[in-house]
């Protein structure tokens, strides 16, 4: 299955105003992530490296204590067990995460 559409996967909420679409190979996963004004994703972290690209919008990202707005174009890089959270401003944000290895919680 080389070519895979995104926009045909199940949305899934996982926070109050936050939605991912994913897929996944045998060693990484993307989401898709839609952030809607002012939503929250909660501090968190898991066992998986996450690395990811703001594709729209603007929001603030926090990775152990340390908080930056990032915008189109902004990379950011979270490593295993690292607690983070972010938080979209008054306009929506998307985002595009990629994790290895593939998180199980994500996998419908």
């Amino acid at each position: 299955m080389p070519f895979l559409d995104i926009k045909n996967q199940p949305e899934i909420q996982v926070f109050d105003g936050v939605t991912i679409r994913t897929i996944h190979g045998e060693k990484l996963m993307i989401s898709y992530v839609q952030l809607q004004p002012n939503s929250t994703v909660a501090e968190h972290s898991h066992p998986h490296e996450q690395m990811g690209m703001v594709l729209e919008g603007t929001f603030e990202l926090t990775i152990n204590g340390e908080s930056r707005s990032l915008k189109k174009g902004d990379t950011y890089l979270i490593p295993s067990h690292v607690k983070h959270s972010a938080k979209a401003f008054d306009t929506a944000a998307i985002a595009l995460d990629i994790f290895s290895p593939p998180r199980e919680d994500y996998i419908s």
